[in-house]
């Protein structure tokens, strides 16, 4: 997987420039059963919980930082750090900017 391995540690942020590799590289599995997965065109993203799916966007913002909206009017933004076990990127932890909740999801 290239230069998105190099040298990623346990809750070391995800850069910018990799964090579009990151949340394409496959299903996120959450600790409560549900799933989001994200397009590689780096718009839409399925979040489904309880076998409901939800749609909404995504996007990288300029300091590094994953910006999602969820229409009509939720918008939320995240630091997103590596979850690595053994020394390979299992998955991805989301903290929220403005509330500090954190969500781990691991790669299916």
């Amino acid at each position: 997987m290239g230069q998105m391995d190099h040298a990623v540690h346990d809750g070391d942020p995800v850069a910018a420039q990799a964090l579009p590799a990151a949340l394409t590289r496959g299903v996120l599995v959450f600790a409560d059963g549900a799933t989001q997965t994200f397009t590689t065109d780096g718009q839409r993203t399925t979040y489904v919980e309880d076998g409901k799916p939800t749609q909404g966007t995504w996007s990288v913002l300029g300091d590094g930082r994953f910006s999602s909206f969820w229409p009509p009017d939720y918008r939320a933004t995240y630091v997103v750090r590596w979850i690595v076990d053994d020394g390979v990127p299992v998955g991805l932890s989301f903290t929220g900017t403005r509330d500090g909740a954190r969500f781990d999801g691991r790669y299916q």
